[in-house]
């Protein structure tokens, strides 16, 4: 056999060789089930209203098994939530309050996390300790002090009542303080060393470093205004003032209840939502990483 020929069996031998398979360890599989179990409970809800907005009065909404693809789709079921409520009233009363929390808490959490994370003051200890323990608090423990506090302003049936006790959230202030924890003392003592003053700092330092926390604020404070149901019910008494989430309300009534329809209302209720973070997305994942609670 020449030099040749075993150059050239050399690689058919190779070729003929199986292929070692690739082994599914129990581990990956087990991880992959969680995984596919969570996606279930987490979008499972959300998949069954969008089916049963989108059913007919030809589907069966009680089949067994349930029957997600509707058989009879139509959009007659949200055209039936705007005759029945005036949805574009209570989506701006709902736009208005929310607004009103975004911009409170982008404003205060982040000036009280920078004077938490930056400054150096003798109760900054005692502060921390206090906005944790209000994480703590549930709303229905301090709901009948809030009611009191808004009536004795004068700001019952208003949406600031209902904006008011949402306008500085303590997992903002935490969140933005440990954003502000996690710049380096370098770029701050450089500051100082060229003369910047305490808000020259804050706007031109330290800001620019925590935009994506800012963005993960922004987030929690639009969906927890958007999504409020208790406050606004006890705050709110005329129809003309009315969120989104109150005013869905009506979709029931006392002797007929057409799932159809509240689920249309969920959905409608949903959209802003999804198009609020859908828009600021790109910083939400950056933000958390960087602004994690941290001990």
């Amino acid at each position: 056999m020449t030099a040749a020929d075993t150059t050239t069996a050399a690689p058919r031998a190779v070729a003929a060789r199986p292929r070692a398979r690739h082994r599914v360890r129990p581990a990956t599989v087990g991880r992959y089930a969680i995984l596919v179990l969570m996606l279930v409970l987490l979008a499972g809800p959300l998949l069954w209203q969008l089916s049963l907005a989108l059913k007919g009065p030809g589907d069966d909404l009680y089949a067994v098994p349930p029957q997600l693809l509707p058989a009879d789709p139509t959009l007659d079921n949200f055209a039936g939530v705007i005759d029945r409520i005036p949805v574009l009233r209570f989506v701006l009363n709902s736009v208005v309050v929310a607004a009103l929390v975004v911009g409170g808490n982008i404003v205060l959490a982040t000036l009280a996390g920078f004077a938490l994370g930056r400054l150096r003051w003798r109760l900054r200890p005692v502060a921390t300790a206090v906005f944790v323990a209000a994480l703590l608090v549930p709303l229905e423990a301090i709901i009948i002090a809030q009611f009191l506090l808004v009536r004795s302003a004068n700001l019952t049936d208003t949406l600031l009542g209902v904006a008011l006790p949402m306008l500085v959230a303590p997992l903002n202030v935490l969140l933005m303080r440990n954003a502000f924890l996690g710049i380096p003392d370098e770029l701050e003592e450089a500051a100082v060393i060229d003369g910047a003053n305490v808000w020259q700092r804050f706007r031109r330092i330290c800001l620019p470093q925590v935009k994506g926390v800012v963005s993960v604020v922004a987030i929690f404070a639009f969906v927890g205004a958007w999504n409020d149901f208790l406050w606004p019910l006890v705050v709110l008494s005329s129809e003309n003032s009315y969120t989104l989430t109150v005013g869905l309300n009506y979709l029931r009534g006392t002797f007929y209840d057409d799932p159809r329809l509240i689920a249309a209302g969920t959905i409608v209720a949903l959209v802003p939502v999804i198009v609020f973070f859908a828009a600021l997305q790109r910083y939400f994942m950056r933000g958390l990483e960087q602004g994690g609670i941290k001990g």
